[in-house]
């Protein structure tokens, strides 16, 4: 585990955790912006906006390694310092998600959209939840829902005015070290070019040449970065490879663009395991098996580890 330099301040350790996070060292990067927040928390009430950047980044951190209670409890906090912050607004919902609390993920991606109608992952989000509770619910699912917060007018008026003044962003751009969700707005050419490529490497994957697959799969994901998976497929290749740290990161990037997303879980549980990361392992499997309580693979993979505890 890292630790801090005794020359950095919160801000010097803020910009370490977004490296460490850039880099897929999720849990790293939670440790500084952790110690972060000690340090600015120390310096009073005037510094609650970058105080809510921290601990969204830092739920982002979480999110990224299945860790949702911790992510829901840090967004939370976020959006008390700073109420409608988007970024926390779209990461809490995604946990909420992955912990099958549709109704709240519901609410959190409309209000996300109440701020700006042109986010692609809220509108997805929102069709997923959509679906998910009309077959929980019936017709009725609406009636069932927890109060939609209503967006102050001010508060759209403030992001239209910095949408305005601020800069394009260059191609690639990360707000605060952290890749947003958004899906990337993308060529036919592109989309048909990854499929091209990821079809090559599921056919070297079923003659075993997993190295050669990782490849063609890193070329796919270059022309077509949301596809989900081509994620998880790369990760079972890590994992015949015994590159575990990959796979985890893999696994996390699906499970960005697809917080249910049952391959995913598994396959980072089992790289987890292989680790001896058995917490992050359990959580997995658990989030897996509230999703999906018939998986066999899941509970068999799940006994193994409580066994090793």
């Amino acid at each position: 585990m890292p630790h801090k330099r005794r020359s950095q301040g919160w801000s010097e350790l803020k910009q370490t955790g977004n490296e460490y996070f850039k880099n897929g060292q999720y849990g790293d990067a939670a440790s500084f912006y952790s110690q972060a927040i000690q340090l600015l928390e120390k310096a009073g009430p005037t510094k609650y906006q970058d105080l809510s950047i921290l601990y969204s980044n830092r739920a982002a951190s979480y999110l990224k390694d299945g860790n949702c209670g911790e992510c829901v409890k840090d967004c939370t906090v976020s959006l008390d310092l700073v109420p409608f912050a988007m970024k926390s607004l779209m990461r809490r919902a995604a946990a909420y998600e992955a912990l099958e609390r549709y109704r709240l993920a519901y609410v959190d991606y409309k209000t996300v959209l109440q701020i700006d109608c042109n986010v692609p992952s809220a509108h997805d989000g929102t069709n997923r939840m959509t679906k998910v509770l009309t077959e929980m619910d019936g017709l009725s699912w609406r009636e069932k829902l927890p109060p939609i917060p209503t967006v102050p007018m001010e508060v759209k008026e403030k992001l239209l005015q910095a949408t305005a003044q601020a800069p394009a962003p260059a191609p690639n751009t990360q707000q605060n070290g952290i890749k947003e969700n958004d899906k990337p707005v993308l060529s036919d050419v592109a989309i048909k070019k990854g499929k091209t490529l990821k079809e090559e490497g599921n056919a070297l994957v079923k003659k075993g040449e997993h190295k050669k697959a990782v490849e063609k799969y890193t070329q796919s994901l270059k022309q077509d970065p949301a596809e989900v998976t081509t994620y998880t497929n790369r990760a079972l290749c890590y994992l015949s490879l015994k590159k575990y740290k990959e796979a985890v990161k893999d696994c996390s990037d699906a499970l960005n663009l697809d917080a249910a997303n049952i391959k995913a879980l598994y396959r980072r549980a089992q790289a987890n395991k292989e680790m001896k990361e058995n917490k992050a392992c359990i959580e997995d499997l658990n989030t897996l098996l509230r999703i999906d309580p018939k998986n066999v693979s899941a509970e068999k993979l799940l006994l193994e580890v409580q066994k090793t505890k």
